[in-house]
């Protein structure tokens, strides 16, 4: 019989999992993502970190700041510096709806996770608008209530 065809592999190297809780995450973008030899190294060897970083839209070219890369374990003095700004390669198109919409409402640019696509390093980036402190409540009150009423569900179908 015919094989199916599968998806192109996408493994993730980094993930920023604080993103969901601290902002609306409303639309998304993947963004390739200019870096130096022992920075693909480390990053495969999963040794990025996305927690305090953000995007920029600055003369017409995305920007990543602020996003920590360690140094490759293997490396010399030619070794990168581990915060330095890393430009993000999109379309023209993206880069002036991202600007526009980063300008007039207010919104940020957060990156979500760090991945490998056709062995290509990946980078998603998200357009949010910070949640407020009593939304952040809302959203783990509203979890506890939906994890109890599946536990009662669960309990109240093996008591049949």
């Amino acid at each position: 019989m015919g094989a199916k065809l599968a998806k192109p592999e996408q493994r993730n190297l980094a993930v920023n999992r604080q993103a969901s809780h601290f902002y609306h995450l409303l639309e998304r973008f993947e963004a390739g993502i200019e870096l130096t030899g022992t920075e693909v190294k480390s990053i495969r060897e999963g040794k990025a970190n996305l927690k305090d970083g953000y995007a920029v839209v600055k003369e017409g070219e995305v920007w990543l700041i602020n996003c920590h890369i360690s140094p490759y374990t293997a490396g010399s003095y030619m070794n990168h510096d581990p915060l330095r700004d890393r430009r993000l390669l999109l379309g023209r198109r993206e880069i002036d709806k991202l600007s526009g919409k980063t300008i007039e409402r207010g919104l940020t640019l957060v990156p979500t996770r760090l991945y490998l696509k056709k062995n290509l390093i990946k980078c998603e980036i998200a357009l949010a608008k910070g949640k407020k402190v009593y939304d952040r409540r809302d959203e783990s009150r509203q979890r506890t209530i939906d994890r109890e009423a599946r536990q009662e569900m669960t309990e109240h179908r093996r008591r049949s």
